[in-house]
C-alpha cells in the first residue's frame, strides 16, 4: 500500500533561528500524536547540518542538488555531498528550477541518476504551464516530463520516487486545481507509470499534488483517490497551516 505524505517546501525563506523554531514547533507537535503519513521538510541547504537531527518526526532534505560528485562547479552542491551531512531526500525539478533555471529534462535525468547513486529519496517534479493546460495536451506533456527523466530507471530504482504534481498556473497564483482536475492529472500519471512498469508498480508509487493546497482546501486535495499527499509551498513556513493539512490523514 501506497505511503501517504505531506512535504513542505521552504523554498529561500526563513532565517536560521525562523527555521529552527519551525522545525521544533512541527517536530514537537507531531511527537504527540500518532502520525498516518509520513512528513517531510525540503529547506534551504545552508540550514540542512543545524536541522538534520536523529530521532525526529520530520524527514529533512534539499531542495536541489547537482548531478557530477566534485569538479569546477562554482556555487553547486553535489548530491554526495548532500548525502554526507545527512540529508535523506532531495526535490528534482521543481518548476521554478525548470522556468528560473532552464533546467532541462536530460539534467534532471542526470540528477535524478545521482541522487538514487547516493541513496537519497527522490522527490520527482512535474507539471504543466497555463500555456499547455489550455493546449489541451497538457497530460501528454507531463507524462514526457516523466518519460524523459525517470522511467529509465530500474524497477527496483524507481520503487524509490515520489512525484509531485504541481500544476505551474496553481502555483503562488491563489488559483487552485479543483479536486477532479488534479486526480485527473494523478489518474493518468499512475496509467503512464503502469505502463512504463506494471500496474502493481503504479498502484505503490505516492503521488502528491503540488499547487496552493493550504488548510481550507486540503481535505477536499488530499482525499481524492489518487493523490496521496501534498507538497506544500507557502503554507509550510507557519506551522499551525502546515500541521492543518498534515491532519487530513488523522
Amino acid at each position: 500500500m501506497r505511503k501517504k505524505i505531506v512535504a513542505g517546501n521552504w523554498k529561500m525563506n526563513l532565517s536560521l533561528d525562523e527555521a529552527k523554531n519551525l522545525n521544533e514547533e512541527i517536530n514537537v507537535a507531531l511527537g504527540k500524536n500518532e502520525n498516518k503519513c509520513d512528513v517531510y521538510n525540503f529547506i534551504p541547504s545552508i540550514y540542512l547540518t543545524s536541522l538534520i537531527e536523529k530521532d525526529q518526526e520530520v524527514v529533512i532534505g534539499a531542495q536541489n542538488g547537482y548531478p557530477d560528485k566534485n569538479g569546477a562547479f562554482t556555487g553547486e552542491i553535489s548530491m554526495n555531498q548532500l548525502a554526507e551531512i545527512g540529508a535523506n531526500a532531495v526535490l528534482i525539478g521543481h518548476s521554478e528550477r525548470r522556468q528560473l533555471f532552464n533546467e532541462s529534462d536530460d539534467l534532471l535525468k542526470r540528477k535524478v541518476d545521482s541522487a538514487i547513486g547516493e541513496e537519497l529519496k527522490v522527490f520527482f517534479c512535474c507539471g504543466e504551464t497555463l500555456e499547455q493546460r489550455e493546449s489541451g495536451n497538457y497530460k501528454e506533456i507531463v507524462i514526457e516530463q516523466l518519460s524523459n527523466s525517470l522511467f529509465h530507471l530500474a524497477i527496483n530504482d524507481f520503487e524509490k520516487v515520489v512525484i509531485a504534481y504541481e500544476p505551474i498556473w496553481a502555483i503562488g497564483t491563489g488559483v487552485t486545481a479543483s479536486p477532479d482536475q488534479a486526480n485527473e492529472m494523478h489518474k493518468g500519471i499512475r496509467e503512464a507509470i503502469a505502463h512504463a512498469y506494471s500496474q502493481e508498480i503504479a498502484e505503490n508509487t505516492s503521488i502528491l499534488y503540488g499547487g496552493s493546497c493550504k488548510p481550507s482546501n486540503a481535505n477536499e486535495l488530499l482525499t481524492q483517490t489518487d493523490i496521496d499527499g501534498g507538497l506544500i509551498g507557502g503554507a509550510s513556513l507557519n506551522s499551525r497551516d502546515f500541521l492543518a493539512i498534515i491532519s487530513t490523514y488523522n
